[in-house]
């Protein structure tokens, strides 16, 4: 059985014509770094990273960001998204590649979400097994994905009512997730079980056929050029974008 490739659009071409077609009210994004896909952003952001390396203006039109520089784990358990009562529009997952972050940072991001917003998780769809590992002594020179991908299996089956859209975003896939419940404690209450039974399991084990068959590819051209449609019930009016006056004395 061979790979999925993701073929379709760069993911950082994606996101830059995202935000550029789509105003969103709260973004959150985790796994930063050099922050060039939240740069994009017109709406209000929120940024995680435990180390930034931003060298460009990464504020733009938004108007506010909100900059953490530390874990995503530190973040969600210092109570800032309860505490200004976002509703998260959109939120970007793309940290720590090892499964139980990402389902981790999961569980936090829907319980400050709209529900009717979004959640993508990045690098889901791995296309070497080398590129899966777990040794964060030996990762691979170039590509690194980790085992996010237990994310597509844990949440068919833990999660059945999220509607999953497998994007085929290149190199590795966007996962979006959808029909949200802020209100859910399902992943939660079974983490600790979740955690047991993924721990050692590698995609080898698995099986690449039964993971192929776990999802279809959607095309980012195609949903681009319908115009983001998940994204349209969280979308604000485009005319409510902030223009910055820059006031020379």
């Amino acid at each position: 059985m061979m790979f999925k490739q993701a073929n379709g659009l760069k993911y950082q071409n994606f996101m830059a014509a995202l935000h550029a077609n789509i105003l969103l009210d709260w973004y959150l994004e985790v796994g930063c770094r050099t922050g060039r896909i939240f740069a994009n952003v017109r709406g209000k952001t929120i940024a995680v990273d435990p180390y930034f390396l931003a060298t460009t203006n990464i504020i733009g039109q938004k108007p506010a960001l909100h900059i953490f520089q530390q874990t995503s784990d530190d973040f969600f358990a210092s109570g800032f998204l309860q505490a200004i009562k976002a509703k998260l529009s959109f939120s970007f997952l793309d940290g720590m590649h090892l499964f139980e972050y990402l389902l981790r940072d999961v569980i936090a991001a829907e319980k400050s979400s709209d529900p009717k917003g979004i959640i993508a998780l990045h690098d889901c769809c791995p296309f070497s097994h080398q590129m899966t590992t777990r040794d964060l002594a030996n990762l691979p020179r170039q590509w690194w994905t980790g085992d996010v991908w237990k994310l597509i299996p844990i949440l068919r089956r833990f999660r059945p009512d999220l509607k999953i859209t497998v994007l085929d975003a290149h190199p590795t896939g966007l996962v979006l997730l959808s029909n949200l419940d802020p209100n859910s404690t399902v992943l939660e209450d079974a983490y600790p079980e979740i955690v047991q039974e993924w721990q050692s399991v590698t995609l080898e084990s698995f099986g690449l056929d039964r993971f192929n068959g776990l999802f279809t590819y959607t095309s980012t051209e195609r949903f681009q050029a319908e115009g983001f449609p998940l994204f349209q019930a969280v979308a604000l009016n485009p005319e409510a974008v902030l223009v910055p006056e820059k006031i020379t004395p």
